[in-house]
């Protein structure tokens, strides 16, 4: 079960509304006037067209079933911010999101410019699903209620805090919820089978029909037993100065899943959203090893920037600062890799 905090401490966090903050030095999260100024700008000064969901590379994925064995790490991208890790004899989802679109309404919204990586009845056994935030583009109503039908009891949720009642009214019984810094072990079937999950924070913030930030956000360490695999998972952040300390509390790490997308315009999304630059200086701020795996791109239109920019910029981004160029993955839709050894990725 997780960890308590700290007895007779209420986290910096917290705010005295009920609410969550973060409470390094940043620019103000709320949104107030910016979202109409960033609506002119963008009647005056509409973006690109989506191009084709054909100029997405796409791969097909290899899947190990039931399960990988307990000391591998096979990681297949389903689009957005959603992946398959198949880490410590678990099958585990992040952000899972197999709907139409990032929205509220099934009529508009945010459309799929490419259909997930991993059909939905093709799954393996779906052991936990992990959960950053409350947006629409990574908590699908329509995708939960299907793994709940799918997989019933057998999954465990994994959330920051106040997530349990709104998945329980979609029928998810095994909630789990966290603070920052807190953790979970989760174990299967499967001798050996188990993995912590922890949570950290990140730059983002939540509201979902409701006052923003009461629900907390959170990024997510999942590690197969002090010795095994283990991936950072970032959820949705803007850069921000945390990462050498989730680095030291929580890694190393075999691979570090970042966003390289919807980071356009600047002034508008710099607080919750880091462009590829920014990305790979996290990526260095979390140890600069392992794979590093790009997300948060070519499955929604959220922001300005082209849609195919975030993998050219987040390649120039590495070979300027003189990275490994082996542990470069930005993955086509659906591409599975595989971690061999310690922090030593290799191509299934």
């Amino acid at each position: 079960m997780p960890n308590p905090a700290t007895p007779n401490s209420t986290p910096a966090h917290h705010t005295s509304d009920g609410r969550f903050h973060v409470t390094w030095d940043r620019p103000s999260l709320e949104r107030g006037g910016g979202m109409l100024r960033w609506m002119w700008d963008r009647f005056r000064h509409p973006p690109k067209p989506n191009p084709p969901s054909a100029a997405f590379p796409r791969a097909e994925p290899k899947v190990v079933r039931p399960a990988a064995p307990a000391d591998e790490l096979h990681i297949t991208w389903v689009g957005h911010a959603s992946f398959l890790v198949q880490i410590g004899g678990l099958n585990v989802l992040t952000d899972p999101m197999w709907g139409e679109r990032a929205s509220p309404f099934a009529w508009i919204g945010p459309r799929r410019v490419t259909e997930p990586g991993i059909s939905f009845d093709a799954l393996p056994p779906i052991d936990a699903v992990v959960i950053s935030h409350d947006h629409y583009d990574h908590l699908d109503e329509s995708t939960i209620r299907r793994l709940v039908a799918a997989f019933g009891e057998r999954v465990t949720w994994i959330t920051p805090l106040r997530y349990r009642s709104w998945l329980k009214e979609r029928g998810a019984d095994r909630v789990v919820e966290l603070d920052w810094w807190q953790q979970v072990t989760v174990e299967a079937g499967a001798e050996n089978a188990a993995v912590t999950f922890t949570c950290s924070p990140c730059q983002h913030w939540t509201r979902r029909r409701t006052k923003a930030r009461t629900r907390l956000w959170s990024a997510w360490t999942l590690r197969a037993g002090p010795t095994g695999p283990a991936v950072y998972f970032g959820g949705d952040s803007g850069y921000f100065p945390g990462y050498p300390e989730v680095a030291e509390r929580t890694g190393p790490f075999d691979a570090v899943l970042l966003p390289i997308g919807a980071y356009e315009p600047r002034w508008f999304m710099r607080t919750s959203h880091m462009n590829p630059e920014e990305a790979v200086q996290a990526y260095q701020d979390l140890g600069g090893d392992g794979l590093f795996v790009g997300m948060h791109w070519a499955t929604f239109r959220l922001t300005d920037e082209p849609m195919l920019e975030p993998p050219q910029r987040t390649r120039a981004a590495w070979e300027a600062v003189g990275l490994q160029p082996e542990r470069l993955w930005i993955p086509a839709v659906g591409e599975t890799r595989t971690v061999v050894g310690t922090r030593r990725p290799a191509q299934l």
